[in-house]
């Protein structure tokens, strides 16, 4: 018996399962390659702190046992400490930022005062880092001590840890 055969190809059954199956694989990488973002933007954050405190520490050492008085631009200054505050990417909480509030900086409407500054949040004025110049402990809060640089952020990175506690 000689009959025609079919002509070469996919049916459309089989493209469907094709496309499902597809779909499922996609389902599955998204979420992971978002988590990976994330992950992958904490790990730059928390280098970013140690290079401000590395700069920070070196600044000390050059001024003899002097912090900075401002809000870090002076470690900035002609990039001998550091060439630019580095932003700061809190991604799902703020806006990416690299300013930096300082324990009484009043400038632009950044004050944090002597109250509880661990509890302050970027999202007041989209300032990240925060600075604490002062010999006073703060009146409530964790105790800062002067030259303490912390992430401005009460929210919790992916393995739970809140922002500030860095």
């Amino acid at each position: 018996m000689t009959g025609k055969r079919p002509p070469p190809g996919f049916t459309l059954i089989e493209l469907m399962i094709v496309v499902a199956i597809i779909g499922i694989l996609a389902a599955v990488a998204i979420p992971k390659f978002s988590e990976l973002i994330r992950k992958s933007n904490e790990g730059a954050n928390r280098g970013n702190l140690g290079s401000i405190r590395s700069a920070l520490s070196i600044y000390y050492g050059d001024m003899e046992g002097n912090w900075p008085t401002d809000d870090l631009s002076s470690l900035t200054v002609g990039g001998k400490y550091i060439t630019a505050i580095p932003t700061h990417k809190a991604v799902g909480f703020h806006p990416a930022s690299n300013g930096v509030c300082a324990s009484l900086y009043n400038a632009g409407g950044c004050g944090i005062g002597l109250g509880a500054p661990p509890l302050y949040d970027a999202q007041v004025n989209n300032r990240a880092w925060v600075y604490w110049d002062r010999d006073q402990l703060p009146m409530s809060g964790t105790p800062r001590n002067k030259g303490d640089l912390w992430i401005g952020c009460i929210h919790t990175d992916t393995k739970g840890s809140v922002w500030t506690s860095y």
